[in-house]
């Protein structure tokens, strides 16, 4: 079993074969869909634009970090609710849309300078300046509250379930009244089949197909939704919106940034959330990336880990380019660092692949309307896996960097990020009320578990 997972795997700077790279790439950009694509329909923003985005940020971080971190630029959700209230404000309606987006793409444009900055003060004072304020104990229960957070986001989804003025509906349509009963039911069979043969493939397949688990799980998740549509007339894929560009070949709809204060107080604030999670993320690659090369015999230490400063900094340059062409403000995927550790592929040339891939998509509709037709009951299913495997991932960073979690500073610190994550998600939808203001619960409770854990180290020997 043990030779092979070293024939399977792929560290970062190991390119597979052509074949397999473009399954692997197709797979890394399925994973990347959903998220990005969702990021889209709630901001408003362009479908087909936030598809380029994404795949060009992405060659963008990889070339500025020197083709060394094996990341995926995404949409981010933390940024939603702050780029969703700018384009509803009163200031700004009446504006067209295109003018709407450029105002918030200024706001996103001048986020990634935060996360700038701070990748410059990692590097200027080193790892270990971060460390203090981003330990462990830390890092590891914000990606939990990362994947948690998801979980309603991943069964609503899995059961076709969509939210209409605070009622939860089925959300395909042509369904008539007599129907509805079957179809609800026949959308949690579509979501288990996804959801138990990616497991299946991924424990139990080996070689090539053993790496390809979310590709083949939702392609089992499509054909049994398309057995049903045949045998009931119960239709569960998707038609695009009529937001995207049509006909065959349609370039992105570009937009290009304008200066407005407003804009950058509303969302230039929001990056300072997404960099515990991107901090938690390069620590998840480090004992992933590190464990795979001790797995295949590697001599060659990666020290993922180190690049922290780089990664933020390329995170940074990810929200300036993705801003500047009219894109929603991101941040580096949990999702793909999920698929990355089930299948074992970190590949930067897989990475790239698929970039170039998500920008090949984003100019031809058909190619959009196959991707986008994915049963959402398919993509549910996927997501419980994917999803799961964010907070999984934070336990490992916390049993990886041995975490005392006897000690009551630990528990403290811990504690207080679950509860103020997951109860501002499922309390109060993902903001929390404060003092007049509405602070994203993610970024409410990495900011409270910074705090705490600075206090709590105030006169503690080291």
């Amino acid at each position: 079993m043990t030779n092979n997972t070293i024939q399977t795997g792929y560290l970062p700077d190991e390119r597979p074969p052509i074949l397999k790279l473009l399954l692997y790439a197709i797979q890394q950009v399925i994973v990347m869909f959903p998220a990005t694509v969702a990021v889209a329909l709630i901001t408003g923003f362009h479908i087909s634009t936030t598809i380029f985005a994404s795949g060009l940020a992405t060659i963008c971080f990889i070339l500025v970090t020197g083709r060394k971190i094996p990341l995926y630029y995404g949409s981010s959700f933390s940024y939603v609710a702050a780029i969703g209230a700018l384009m509803s404000s009163e200031a700004l309606a009446g504006l067209a849309l295109n003018d709407k987006i450029a105002i918030a793409q200024f706001g996103i444009v001048m986020s990634g300078f935060v996360s700038i900055a701070a990748g410059l003060i990692v590097n200027r004072f080193g790892r270990d300046s971060i460390e203090k304020i981003l330990p462990a104990s830390v890092t590891g229960p914000i990606a939990m509250v990362i994947g948690l957070t998801l979980a309603g986001v991943a069964l609503m989804d899995a059961a076709s379930k969509t939210n209409v003025n605070g009622e939860i509906v089925l959300s395909i349509a042509n369904v008539s009244e007599a129907q509805l009963p079957l179809a609800e039911n026949l959308a949690w069979v579509i979501s288990l089949v996804t959801l138990i043969s990616t497991i299946l493939f991924s424990v139990y397949l080996k070689g090539l197909a053993g790496q390809l688990p979310l590709l083949l799980g939702p392609i089992i998740g499509c054909v049994t939704a398309f057995i049903i549509k045949v045998t009931t007339g119960i239709d569960f894929f998707k038609a695009l919106p009529a937001t995207a560009n049509s006909g065959f070949f349609a370039l992105p709809v570009f937009t290009f940034p304008k200066p407005n204060l407003m804009a950058l107080a509303a969302i230039m604030p929001i990056a300072i959330a997404t960099i515990p999670e991107s901090t938690a993320h390069i620590y998840q690659l480090d004992i992933y990336v590190n464990d795979l090369a001790k797995k295949k015999g590697s001599t060659k230490d990666y020290n993922l880990a180190d690049k922290l400063g780089l990664n933020l900094i390329g995170d940074g340059i990810g929200d300036i380019v993705a801003g500047f062409v009219g894109g929603p403000a991101g941040t580096n995927y949990g999702e793909n660092i999920s698929a990355m550790a089930i299948t074992k592929v970190f590949s930067i040339p897989v990475l790239i692949a698929a970039s170039i891939i998500a920008m090949v998509i984003s100019c031809f509709s058909p190619l959009i309307n196959a991707i986008y037709s994915i049963p959402q009951a398919v993509i549910g299913g996927l997501e419980v896996y994917l999803f799961g495997a964010i907070a999984a991932q934070g336990v490992a960073i916390m049993v990886e960097k041995k975490v005392d979690l006897f000690s009551s500073k630990n528990i403290a610190v811990i504690a207080t990020i679950m509860i103020i994550g997951l109860g501002g998600q499922f309390a109060f939808g993902g903001n929390i009320p404060f003092f007049g203001l509405s602070v994203p619960c993610v970024a409410g409770a990495a900011i409270f578990g910074i705090i705490i854990n600075f206090i709590l180290s105030i006169g503690q020997k080291k």
